[in-house]
């Protein structure tokens, strides 16, 4: 008996040695991040090394699917939609797999991003794009498989994929004139009737001219077809605070339909309050 209990000590002390102990790994992981014109780019993947092996067409098979990196699926995001061999890519996260030749790279963007790897079964229907990339050979070689974003300008950049003596660069076009363009529109034709609503809660809370607020919720309330019952309660705040105790009844007896439509106690409550309050019954 007394062995034994030696014997799990022992082991428990081995256990809480090891779980101490931390070590590089042989394929570390990396996060690039670099904004393309208006649109957010993130890459994370494992970074293997070259460690005396020969990569393409040994190590990394010519005509087979590969992970393109180590360990976990590399992914990239992208913030906006992107043009990629004139195909769009809609926003959001894909695998980036590749199937290397001596001379080209296929370049797939697979949309199922977890597991390690390639896919066991590989589905035609996750490939949401999918381009084929010249291969550039370079005089001195690169030890550690890199991904790089370059050839940057406001409307489109070149993901490299660099390793051994071997680049593949594929270029992706971002939608920065349509973004600006959306952007311009909307600044040149004033505020909206959401940015005079929130700056007359604003002015209301922060004890700031009521008048003026008063004059902004007019607005937002002339621009939104149907408004809803939380708004309706600060305009009827506003008109309060305003002294128009008759246009604040009004706004709060709308609110007070509006609440009891949409089941809303707590509204209907503090409606009900304040007509009290201001002799609105």
């Amino acid at each position: 008996m007394k062995k034994l209990a030696l014997l799990v000590v022992s082991v428990l002390a081995s256990a809480g040695m090891q779980a101490q102990i931390m070590t590089p790994q042989p394929s570390p992981a990396a996060k690039l991040s670099q904004t393309v014109g208006l649109t957010e780019v993130t890459v994370e993947y494992s970074r293997p090394s070259m460690r005396g092996r020969t990569i393409f067409g040994d190590l990394v098979p010519f005509d087979k699917i590969w992970r393109t990196g180590a360990n976990a699926r590399t992914t990239i995001s992208f913030s906006e939609n992107v043009m990629i061999g004139g195909q769009e890519l809609t926003a959001g996260s894909y695998a980036i797999f590749t199937k290397p030749t001596a001379t080209s790279w296929d370049v797939y963007f697979y949309t199922d991003t977890e597991g390690g790897g390639t896919p066991a079964q590989w589905d035609e229907s996750k490939v949401a794009a999918k381009t084929t990339a010249a291969v550039h050979t370079m005089e001195s070689p690169i030890e550690t498989f890199t991904i790089s974003i370059d050839d940057l300008s406001d409307t489109s950049a070149t993901l490299g994929m660099l390793w051994e003596n071997t680049y593949v660069g594929v270029k992706f076009e971002v939608p920065t004139d349509k973004a600006v363009m959306k952007g311009i529109e909307k600044a040149m034709a004033g505020p909206g009737a959401g940015d005079y609503y929130a700056a007359a809660v604003y002015y209301m809370n922060a004890g700031k001219d009521i008048n003026k607020a008063k004059e902004w919720m007019d607005k937002a309330m002339s621009m939104t077809p149907k408004p809803a019952f939380w708004q309706l309660r600060q305009k009827s705040l506003i008109y309060a605070k305003a002294g128009d105790k008759k246009g604040a009844i009004a706004a709060a007896k709308e609110s007070l339909a509006a609440s009891q439509a949409a089941g809303n106690e707590d509204y209907i409550k503090m409606n009900k309050d304040s007509l009290k309050e201001w002799g609105g019954k």
